[in-house]
């Protein structure tokens, strides 16, 4: 299967997604969505996207910890992932 025009969005907050996939889906990207950090990783391994759009602040685990484990797993290492968030501290930013 062809994957190159699917983009997972992963973001707790619903309005997020809502504009995300519409935005990527007028652009005639193929959008997938995910609500939390495994659910991210459970999608992705299957679904192999070509992109990950991550929020970095979610419930259970965090956007930060979702792609330690994504990039240490085999199957979806090579995907490139976009951190997407509101925080605006150095520190957050140097740990993206």
């Amino acid at each position: 299967m062809d994957n190159s025009d699917l983009i997972l969005v992963v973001d707790d907050t619903p309005a997020n997604l809502a504009v995300l996939s519409e935005a990527l889906s007028d652009a005639d990207f193929e959008v997938a969505i995910a609500t939390d950090g495994e659910l991210a990783i459970t999608q992705a391994e299957l679904s192999l996207p070509s992109l990950i759009l991550l929020d970095v602040m979610m419930p259970g685990i965090d956007g930060f910890e979702t792609c330690r484990r994504l990039k240490a797993s085999k199957i979806t290492q090579n995907i490139p992932i976009i951190f997407m968030t509101a925080l605006s501290d150095s520190t957050d930013k140097v740990k993206g």
